[in-house]
């Protein structure tokens, strides 16, 4: 499936060289809601016609992770054509009782996913924890074990399953159609424990495919930004202590 040639690794299906520590699966579900926050005040829910790159690595970080480390997602491949079903729900308000909406979910979905992971710099405590091999390792065999936790795609209704693959592989419906322009999308949030600040903020990005293929700007490089949150300097996240609340087995 692959071969690792001077840290880096060469994927033999797809003809493709890519960062050492890539892990590629597929991912695919009945319905999928990847929901525009323009469309949540009034209680809708409108799904994007593409996955944001903050649901994908949701999707990855259900299958395997550890504060040890930061998912980073390369690109997404849409196997299937995009099409929509909307349904009416009943969802419960927030001050009690009922209320009738409609949610406009993506159908019959699959999606190709390529995505490797950085040491989060953040967790200095973790450092014992930093053996590649090993979160390598767990990764492709949560992986075939289809993931650690509940996949879903971008809700917790629209249940999800995973399997590997290799990325490029197999026939796509987008696989000759050129480019679509998605426009400005949400793309992520940027979480304290990940960005050493204290604050809560909002990723947007310019969102391509091209022949099926969506290449996402990684998060570090991307300007378009907003802080939602800010925190005081008494706020802290989760601490971890060997021999406290963690402890490091060699395996």
């Amino acid at each position: 499936m692959f071969k690792e040639i001077s840290g880096l690794v060469i994927f033999e299906g797809g003809n493709e060289m890519g960062i050492r520590n890539t892990v590629q699966f597929k991912v695919y579900g009945k319905y999928a809601l990847f929901s525009d926050p323009v469309t949540r005040p009034g209680g809708e829910k409108f799904s994007y016609q593409t996955p944001t790159y903050q649901a994908v690595k949701g999707i990855v970080e259900s299958v395997y992770w550890k504060p040890t480390l930061i998912w980073y997602i390369d690109k997404v491949r849409v196997m299937k054509r995009i099409q929509t079903e909307s349904k009416g729900v009943r969802p419960i308000k927030m001050n009690g009782g009922n209320e009738l909406a409609y949610y406009t979910y993506l159908k019959d979905v699959e999606y190709q996913v390529s995505a490797h992971f950085e040491w989060n710099e953040q967790r200095p405590e973790l450092e014992a924890d930093r053996n590649e091999n090993k979160h390598y390792s767990s990764a492709r065999r949560w992986i075939e074990r289809g993931g650690r936790r509940d996949v879903f795609l971008g809700t917790r209704e629209c249940q999800a399953y995973v399997e590997p693959c290799v990325f490029g592989e197999g026939e796509g419906d987008y696989d000759d159609y050129g480019e679509l322009d998605f426009g400005i999308m949400f793309h992520g949030f940027d979480y304290p424990d990940e960005t050493g600040k204290n604050e809560l903020g909002v990723r947007l990005c310019h969102q391509r495919m091209e022949n099926g293929v969506i290449k996402f700007t990684d998060p570090r490089k991307i300007r378009l930004r907003r802080v939602v949150s800010t925190y005081d300097k008494q706020y802290s996240y989760k601490d971890f202590k060997e021999g406290v609340n963690f402890k490091i087995e060699l395996v």
